[in-house]
């Protein structure tokens, strides 16, 4: 992942999680929503990946819509193709190299490994 740094409200992100939490990984939006910018602990499951992480308003692509925090203050760009291996798809899988056009391919999918398990619990269930 390449090198990135933190926005202000990123910045503010972390220190409100060390307030009252031990220095742990954080996968931290670039962006925020009506309730503010979203992180999670490296422990815990990442949150959704969508569409509208990968395009602004305008509909133009956006390249940079995570950033991993690490307790060492290292700070790197999750890209796309650290969000293919977030959701799930398998390396050989190719995307497309415009960010809002694989954005869209990640964002609006169900992750192979839950489409896998849920058709074969289906399986069972049929038989």
């Amino acid at each position: 992942m390449p090198d990135s740094h933190l926005l202000p409200k990123q910045q503010q992100a972390v220190e409100q999680f060390l307030a009252t939490n031990e220095p742990a990984p954080l996968l931290i939006e670039r962006v925020g929503g009506r309730n503010g910018l979203k992180y999670k602990p490296g422990h815990l499951p990442a949150n959704t990946i969508v569409r509208s992480h990968f395009t602004d308003r305008k509909g133009c692509n956006r390249n940079k819509f995570a950033d991993v925090w690490l307790p060492d203050g290292t700070v790197k760009s999750l890209s796309i193709a650290a969000a293919t291996k977030l959701q799930g798809f398998p390396d050989w899988y190719e995307f497309p190299q415009e960010a809002a056009t694989a954005g869209s391919i990640i964002g609006y999918s169900v992750p192979p490994s839950f489409a896998t398990q849920l058709f074969m619990s289906a399986q069972s269930i049929a038989m």
